[in-house]
């Protein structure tokens, strides 16, 4: 005959309280919604040196600066998915290259802007409010016009981007003005360069006056 002990030690636990009630804490939350944390285009006062001024008007100009590049970054990708010709291989690679480099920019922008307690941007519709580079057709276009397209997108940035880093080092933001100058003007320069090239009507096979 079996102790009362043993008899209560081999019994079975007991169902959870949930299990119980029936309760199911699986079931996820969803469809919730916050109140604001921050308003887009204030500032959230951080401890790095600046005023708070200075840290609203660089975030203002990173911005405006990001939506091109996320614009930019874009027409790269259609241009690789759409080029043709004889140059389609090297230009396929090249322009997805710009987009990857493109795609590095508009994260160390967006976490600049962040930096100095700004929001950035980050969806399509405020890039399509925002950008200044204009908005190209739907339609495939030819090697030439979709070289030329970037050639002028990089040029808007490279414009806004100088013009940025006077005045963010006139503001004391050396941070800002490293980022524009060592990372998003040479960038730029270097892809304005590589494409370039590539609209000199240079002879293939003959040189001319031979």
């Amino acid at each position: 005959m079996r102790s009362k002990a043993s008899s209560t030690m081999d019994a079975p636990a007991p169902a959870s309280k949930s299990a119980t009630n029936g309760v199911n804490r699986a079931q996820p939350l969803i469809g919730q919604r916050s109140r604001v944390l921050q308003a887009f285009g204030t500032i959230t006062r951080l401890p790095n040196g600046l005023d708070e001024e200075a840290c609203r008007a660089n975030a203002a100009g990173l911005n405006q600066i990001l939506a091109d590049t996320l614009a930019i970054r874009d027409l790269y990708k259609k241009h690789h998915w759409q080029v043709a010709g004889a140059t389609f291989y090297q230009l396929h690679l090249l322009f997805d290259k710009h987009y990857t480099d493109q795609a590095e920019l508009v994260d160390a922008l967006a976490e600049r802007i962040q930096m100095l307690g700004g929001i950035s941007i980050a969806m399509a519709h405020d890039v399509a409010e925002m950008t200044r580079i204009p908005r190209p057709p739907r339609d495939r276009e030819e090697v030439p016009a979709q070289i030329s397209r970037l050639l002028e997108a990089h040029e808007i940035i490279l414009k806004e981007a100088r013009q940025l880093a006077r005045e963010a080092s006139e503001r004391g933001d050396d941070g800002t003005n490293d980022l524009l100058v060592s990372d998003v003007i040479r960038s730029h320069e270097e892809h304005v360069w590589f494409l370039a090239e590539h609209l000199v009507d240079a002879p293939l096979v003959h040189a001319e006056g031979e």
